[in-house]
């Protein structure tokens, strides 16, 4: 079972500072923040009710923002609640063998010296962003607001990779559309269809609290930041953008697959017309000859026989060559 308590750490001047004591002691952590530009990083994986309570106590968060934290099936959004801020991130990671995006939740509590990160899911970890930060001194020095940069920029390349995944997976099914196989596609269609307006859930509201940040409606932004922030939203600009297009290649890979069945039909009743009319023509002759009249033609002629049998057979000859001139088979 993962840890509770991923990780805890004090930073001043963009360095971490070792604190001697336990990790879930918050209210000593915090209370060694003594520089305006310290503050404490907190990493939570799927803390229970208590645990969270325990986090809101030593750093006074809204309980609205702890039940939502706890409850992780929110859209993203960006909400203040006195001091501090409250931003949801949804995460995202694809299983190839299934065609599923798999989601998962980051919720951040960000106030001025400190900032809490509560993690849902087994998508995107945060101890790569972690590690960033801690070799870019230079950013790290921006305090919390560097953190939610580095936690979204983080976030936003996993949407990334799992197009690119969707991306592949729509290029074999336009593939499978288009080969001469027969092929059942239309289910695998709809299954992407599916996945892509899971990551759409993802990506497009998350547009509108990045766009806060780059635009300088959150206060705790400064003007150096936010080319940072407007970084991040290029990139889901940009993801949106894959996200209309591959819909798009979708809804045109299912209506040529449509008419792919349309067509195969027309060649399967071309190709039944055709056999019925091979078996129409023998059939005609050898039921006239086959009455039995007295005064029928050839009745007494000892050639009658293989005379109707031959003209069977060249019967069938010609619309077989007239058919097979014609397409049908």
């Amino acid at each position: 079972m993962a840890p509770v308590i991923v990780d805890s750490a004090l930073y001043r001047k963009g360095t971490r500072v070792p604190v001697d004591c336990a990790p879930q002691d918050f209210q000593t952590l915090r209370s060694q923040a003594t520089d305006d530009a310290d503050f404490v990083w907190v990493g939570l994986y799927e803390p229970s009710e208590t645990e969270l309570e325990d986090v809101a106590v030593a750093f006074g968060l809204h309980p609205l923002a702890i039940e939502d934290a706890y409850k992780a099936h929110q859209r993203p959004k960006l909400e203040r609640y006195d001091d501090t801020l409250f931003l949801i991130l949804k995460t995202l990671w694809y299983i190839d063998e299934d065609d599923a995006v798999e989601t998962g939740e980051i919720n951040l509590f960000v106030g001025h010296n400190f900032i809490i990160s509560v993690r849902h899911g087994q998508g995107v970890e945060l101890h790569s962003a972690r590690e960033y930060l801690e070799s870019a001194e230079s950013v790290l020095t921006h305090g919390p607001t560097a953190v939610v940069y580095a936690v979204c920029d983080t976030v936003v390349d996993g949407y990334a990779a799992v197009i690119t995944a969707l991306q592949e997976d729509v290029d074999e099914v336009e593939t499978s559309v288009f080969s001469e196989a027969r092929t059942n596609d239309s289910n695998r269609i709809y299954t992407l269809k599916r996945e892509l307006a899971e990551v759409r859930r993802a990506v497009l509201p998350l547009r509108e609290p990045i766009k806060r940040f780059v635009i300088g409606e959150v206060a705790s932004v400064e003007g150096e930041e936010a080319p940072f922030f407007r970084d991040v939203l290029d990139h889901l600009a940009l993801a949106a953008e894959n996200i209309d297009t591959l819909e798009t290649l979708l809804s045109s890979a299912f209506e040529a697959h449509l008419a792919q069945i349309q067509v195969q039909q027309n060649n399967d009743m071309r190709k039944i017309s055709a056999g019925v009319g091979l078996v129409a023509a023998p059939t005609l002759i050898a039921a006239v000859y086959g009455m039995n009249f007295r005064h029928m033609p050839e009745l007494g002629w000892s050639f009658g026989y293989p005379m109707a049998l031959l003209l069977m057979a060249l019967t069938s000859w010609a619309l077989w060559i007239f058919f097979k001139r014609s397409g049908w088979l």
